[in-house]
Parts: C-alpha cells; structure tokens; sequence
C-alpha cells in the first residue's frame, strides 16, 4: 500500500472511532436525559440555626425525597434574623422558621411571605437551670419566686425563644425589663457556654443543646417546656407570595417531599435516627437518641403538614403579649395550605 493510501485508511478510522464515542456519548446524555439527570431544579433554603427539630428537611434532603421530583436543595443558614431577610432579598428562595418571624417581615412589603407546609408543630423551647439549682415546684407561684432576679439567657431579641420566655415572665406577673436580667446573644450556641462559665442562671434552648449542657453537667432536665402551649407554627417553611405564584409547581414538589419526610420521621425511627446522627455528627450516641426520645414524647413534628388556625393563634398570641406585634392579623395572610391540600389527593 504507498503512502497515500495509508494515509487515506488512517483518516477513515480516526472518523470512524470519532463516530462511536460520539455515539456512546449521545446514548449516555440520553439516559441522563431520561432519568432528569443534571436537570434538577436548584433551590435555597435559610435556616436561623441548625437544629434537631428541622429533621424532616434534612431527610427530605439525604433520602432523596427532593430529587426524585426534581428538585436540588440547599440549606444554609443564616443567623441573627437574616434567615427571613435572605428571602426578602432573594438569596433564599424559602426559609423555615415561626409564622410569626414572617408577620413581621411582612410589614410594607409587596410581596409578604407565606407558609406553605409544616414542620414543628410544637413550641420547641425549654429552660434549664444550672445544675443543682431548679423551682420548688412548677406551681406559677413557685416559678415566679424561682425566676425573680435571675439572669436569663433568652435568645436573640425578636427571636420566638426570646419572645416565649418573655410571655412567660409577663404571665406570671414578672417585667422582663425590671424584674429579670435578660441576655440575648444574637448566637444560639453560646446556650450551654453561659450557663458553664457563670454568665447565666437559666439556659432557654432545644435540643442538641439540652443533651449538650446534660452530657457537660450543666443542668438536668428542663424545668418548664412551652410546648405544653399545644398547636404552634413554630418551624413551618415558607416562600414569598410571587414564588407561589410563579412557580407553583417547585412549591408543589417541594411540599410533597416535606410531607413524606414527615411520614418517614414518624414510622421509621431508625432512619430518623440515621439521618440526625448525620446531620450532627459530632453527638454522641446518647444525646442523639435523648433528643429523638424528646421529640417523639412532645410531639414535636407535625404529622401531616398542615398549619392549623389554633397553631397560628397561639404563636401571634405570644407576639402580641409581648408586644412585638401591633396591628391586625389574618389566617389567608400568612399561610396558604393548598399544596398540602393538594398532597392528599
């Protein structure tokens, strides 16, 4: 063969190779094309804190409820209120958190944030006392004479832990500004620290930070748990008004992942167990099934994603006692329930 044709053969098998990889790679880009594969929908979501308590989005997010409808999420949080403002400002696409949190944000703004599906259904707050220290009873009378004068790490001022412990002191006939010294760090993991080194009497926090005082000899048990309040919008997720009305769909997936995750939380508490310990890794065993044992006796999570009118009431109750909140309020304002309504069909 002269050197021509040689040449000739050599470029004919450079195409014909060309040719199969470019088919291979084709068939493969089809596959991912069918499965939606690299097609998943990036969305955002602002937490004020990493908790225990938002278990189910973190299921939804390592089980793969979110992506088998198509939807990547990310969760980033964003301390010191920031997490509703994120949503303002569109850096978030949702946010989870208290109704109330977005009541006020939505104060003259055009496009008010709605809550579209629950997660924690129960006021998740509680006070500890330094060890060794505790109220004679849980008589309102003895609680009175217990917090009188002491120095009181309540949260961020604003913040739904800051505003219960207020509503308590106010209700039990205590001035948050007079009779108690409140401390309202704007970071929540400085809970057990505080107590640690002296600078508070009582602690009020959730878990992981009530296993975490309990493990480090802190305090014991909590002494008062707001959860008794009952029904309570205290962690729900939710977008602005125009995400609703522009991308029903994303809402739609969204809420349905959550509600399985709800589901999944509830009848298979080893996954549960599974997905905290991954989320927290640096818990210990212990702290991570006490915080587990806590959520499932004090009904923490909701069980079917529904935001009721009594879950609202008692949270804008807690806002206007403490005066936070002035004006009117309505249900149709705040929440919208139709994707979970949707999700039942």
């Amino acid at each position: 063969m002269n050197r021509k044709m040689r040449k000739l053969s050599l470029l004919f098998a450079l195409v014909m190779i060309t040719s199969l990889l470019g088919a291979c790679g084709n068939e493969k880009n089809d596959t991912a094309s069918a499965s939606g594969e690299g097609k998943l929908k990036k969305i955002v979501i602002a937490e004020p804190l990493h908790s225990t308590g938002y278990l189910p989005l973190y299921v939804a997010q390592r089980e793969g409820f979110f992506a088998k409808r198509g939807l990547d999420v990310e969760v980033i949080q964003a301390a010191g209120g920031a997490h509703v403002t994120a949503v303002v400002s569109g850096d978030a696409w949702g946010v989870i958190g208290g109704t109330e949190s977005n009541a006020l944000a939505n104060n003259n703004n055009s496009d008010p944030i709605i809550s579209v599906v629950n997660v924690v259904n129960r006021a998740n707050v509680y006070l500890m006392a330094k060890k060794g220290t505790a109220p004679a009873s849980h008589s309102p009378e003895d609680l009175k004479a217990f917090l009188q004068g002491k120095k009181i790490n309540a949260g961020r001022h604003g913040g739904t832990p800051n505003l219960l412990t207020r509503y308590l002191l106010i209700q039990l006939g205590l001035d948050p500004e007079k009779d108690v010294q409140l401390l309202e760090p704007a970071d929540g993991s400085t809970v057990v620290t505080m107590v640690q080194q002296g600078a508070a009497d009582i602690a009020n926090g959730a878990e992981p930070q009530i296993s975490d005082g309990i493990s480090k000899n802190v305090w014991g048990e909590p002494f008062y748990k707001f959860h008794d309040l009952g029904d309570f919008s205290y962690s729900v997720l939710s977008v602005k008004k125009s995400t609703i009305e522009k991308d029903a769909e994303a809402v739609q997936s969204f809420t349905d992942a959550i509600i399985e995750a709800l589901g999944a939380v509830q009848s298979d508490k080893e996954l549960a167990k599974k997905n905290l310990k991954a989320e927290f890794p640096t818990l210990s065993d212990d702290a991570i099934q006490a915080a587990l044992d806590r959520a499932y006796e004090d009904n923490l999570w909701s069980l079917d994603g529904l935001i009721s009118e009594d879950a609202l009431k008692h949270d804008m109750d807690v806002m206007i006692e403490t005066g936070i909140f002035k004006g009117d309020y309505t249900y149709d304002a705040l929440v919208d329930m139709q994707f979970v309504n949707n999700a039942k069909k």
